[in-house]
């Protein structure tokens, strides 16, 4: 690119770098700083031309150049007070990341350089550094962002009626040898991932981070990366690790392609910290850019607010703050077409100065915003900041992470004690949290397994986790994971022990997908993919983190594959309204009926037995259901931690039968046969089902 651009007044909106045609606007913004300098480089990363933004509007710095191309890299140095004491950090010294950049060249190259402070003793945050940071930043680019999508719609699965599968774009593609560009965008979507997915039922993919993010220095120094991409430094920008070619297109392909398959896209987004960190981090772009209005600081202005873990907390009370989170939303949206997204830890997003709010900032700015408020919108509902465990507490229309069904379904397949009314509960679309405020059961994104802690396999392989690989003498990771090897510590010869593994990980699956709210799977599941026990692989961007696709539990995946497809075909599995036994118009009979195994009702006593291992649901639509809703008749789920027993199904009316459809311990079997034993550690569903004439 050539350098000795002129500079116009151009306009402060949009921010960030766009393209018209003709030139460049640029436009960033800053409160407190003095002067804003663009800085411009060739395409050999050198910079060529430094021009001052002339205009600032408010706290807008902007200026146009014409004749300027989509391809420029530039980036930017901020002058202002350097006083950390005061929450000031600028030092035009540091080449900063635009940080609405649409485009970035690479990944920070960690050097001394990229502070703003020189490193050294205790203290040394105060001190100011003179060297230049330019050659170890990566460079904003200006590109246009333009694609030809067609005409066939989205998706637009209805929430109720989903199977979301959580996956990593490198960890999905990475170990498999009949994907062309592993590791990339481009290859999430070759026809390998798309039929694996759509043969195992998923409507929707989401995607850990995408966004650029950074290899943390204390794991580079490790020899590791941050695998899973929780530290973001640029929120509009795909990370460069995932571009084969380097062209923002690629995401867009992906997305079309997805789109094409009846699949959905949703975005895994960390907007609550960044990875510039506490006040030893580095330089990289809000804290240059201001410090002050893009941080939430202590009451000594010099350090960081940290309900994050990550050294800071972004600040979404400064209207500029949230108008880049909506922006960056509205972005992957409108122009990336993506269909929804799952907010890291969102209890930070909802935090004032006066605590977790439900009607903060955010909430009220997404919720009305014409585009996003259509999306499916998921919330991490904690945090370690005051009352961050939120759980049932957020707004429709979002859905919430409920790591209680994970932890209940854990427990009640271990067998421990007291847990029939926990996973009534959770069967039952855990009421007591979601339902309020007109929210459906689909609120609850339940899920087993999640990137953070053991897979499916090692949930029922170990007891203890194993994350020695990660450098921290295994003192990472939670230790309580509600697991259970099942007689050997890992892997095991036995046969006996794979199949009581085999059986346990059908009954957990089964369980999932027969409760009301929306089925998350982890990828790898389906195949039965191990982690070695490492239920922290954030670090491990190598086997131990990707999946093992070279010896694939077939029989697994095509039990998982029917069991989505008999979730899809009972619409009683995914309803719109809570059960709450109440009865219904239609015929008078309730639509949730708790039973022991003889077919008596459940009394306070049998509920509140330690021993008890069984759950027996017998389950309608909702009292309240309209007329226009698909309907079946009344569907018997059965949960049997316990030794095998004989069921007493409940009586029908006249023409009617009970047919059992769905037995774990008869996985073939899924469809129609007879009997009303059910095997110890099973599941079983009994379909109510016209009655066959007697001759």
């Amino acid at each position: 690119m050539r350098g000795n651009f002129p500079i116009l007044a151009g306009h402060p909106d949009p921010l960030g770098a766009t393209f018209d045609g003709d030139g460049v606007n640029f436009a960033i913004a800053s409160r407190h700083a003095t002067k804003v300098s663009l800085c411009l480089f060739d395409d050999a990363g050198r910079e060529n031309q430094i021009v001052t933004l002339p205009e600032r509007n408010g706290h807008v710095w902007h200026g146009y150049v014409p004749g300027m191309r989509p391809g420029q890299q530039y980036g930017y140095r901020v002058h202002g007070p350097y006083e950390p004491e005061k929450g000031h950090r600028f030092n035009p010294y540091k080449l900063l990341i635009d940080p609405y950049a649409k485009k970035l060249t690479r990944h920070p190259i960690w050097h001394d350089a990229l502070f703003g402070y020189t490193p050294g003793d205790p203290g040394s945050d105060l001190s100011f550094d003179k060297r230049d940071s330019a050659p170890y930043m990566p460079r904003s680019v200006v590109v246009d962002p333009a694609f030809t999508w067609g005409a066939k719609p989205r998706p637009n699965t209805p929430l109720a009626d989903g199977v979301i599968y959580e996956t990593h774009v490198k960890g999905m593609t990475a170990g498999r040898r009949d994907i062309v560009r592993p590791g990339t965008f481009l290859g999430m979507a070759e026809d390998p991932v798309l039929d694996h997915l759509t043969r195992l039922g998923i409507t929707a993919v989401e995607l850990l981070p995408v966004h650029a993010f950074v290899d943390d220095k204390f794991l580079v120094d490790q020899k590791l990366r941050n695998y899973w991409g929780y530290m973001s430094y640029g929120f509009f920008a795909p990370d460069p690790r995932y571009l084969h070619g380097g062209q923002i297109a690629e995401f867009q392909q992906m997305v079309a392609r997805f789109h094409s398959a009846g699949i959905e896209v949703i975005l895994d987004v960390v907007y609550n910290h960044t990875a510039e960190g506490g006040e030893t981090g580095p330089t990289l772009s809000f804290r240059g850019l201001d410090n002050a209005s893009y941080y939430r600081l202590a009451e000594d202005k010099r350090y960081y607010i940290n309900d994050t873990g990550c050294g800071n907390t972004l600040n979404l009370d400064n209207p500029f703050v949230l108008r880049l989170v909506m922006d960056s939303l509205r972005y992957w949206a409108e122009v990336m077409h993506v269909d929804g997204f799952r907010f890291d830890l969102c209890s930070t997003l909802g935090r004032t100065a006066g605590g977790f709010d439900r009607d903060g900032p955010f909430f009220r700015a997404i919720r009305q915003d014409p585009v996003l408020n259509r999306l499916k919108l998921i919330a991490e509902p904690w945090d370690i900041g005051p009352g961050g465990y939120q759980l049932g507490a957020y707004p429709a229309p979002f859905a919430e992470w409920n790591d209680t069904f994970r932890d209940d379904v854990r427990k009640f397949w271990r067998g421990d004690d007291s847990m029939v009314a926990g996973m009534a509960a959770r069967l039952t679309g855990s009421a007591q949290f979601f339902d309020h405020d007109g929210r459906a059961p689909s609120a609850s994104v339940n899920f087993l397994t999640a990137h953070d802690g053991f897979t499916l396999m090692d949930t029922v392989s170990f007891s203890h986790k194993h994350n020695e690989a990660n450098g921290e003498d295994n003192r990472d990771g939670h230790s309580d994971n509600h697991s259970d090897n099942m007689g050997a510590e890992g892997p095991s010869p036995d046969p006996a022990i794979r199949a009581a593994r085999a059986r346990r990980r059908r009954n957990m699956i089964a369980t999932m997908l027969l409760s009301q709210g929306t089925p998350m799977l982890l990828a790898g599941d389906e195949i039965g993919n191990s982690q070695s026990g490492n239920n922290n692989a954030y670090c491990q961007d190598n086997r131990i983190g990707w999946i093992g696709w070279s010896d694939p539990d077939d029989a697994f995946f095509a039990f998982c594959a029917k069991a989505i497809a008999f979730r899809k075909a009972h619409p009683i599995l995914r309803q719109t309204r809570f059960l709450h036994s109440q009865p219904r118009l239609v015929d008078g009979a309730s639509d949730l009926f708790w039973r022991r195994a003889d077919g008596a009702a459940m009394t306070q006593e049998d509920w509140d037995d330690p021993a008890l291992r069984l759950v027996v649901a017998e389950l309608r639509m909702a009292s309240g259901t309209p007329e226009y809703v698909a309907r079946e008749g009344a569907l018997l789920v059965v949960l049997n931690a316990g030794e095998g027993l004989e069921i007493t199904p409940p009586p029908l009316p006249e023409g009617r039968a009970w047919q059992r459809r769905f037995d774990t311990a008869e996985p073939e079997l899924i469809g129609a046969f007879d009997g009303t034993c059910v095997a110890a550690q099973s599941v079983v569903v009994f379909e109510q089902v016209p009655a066959v004439p007697v001759p």
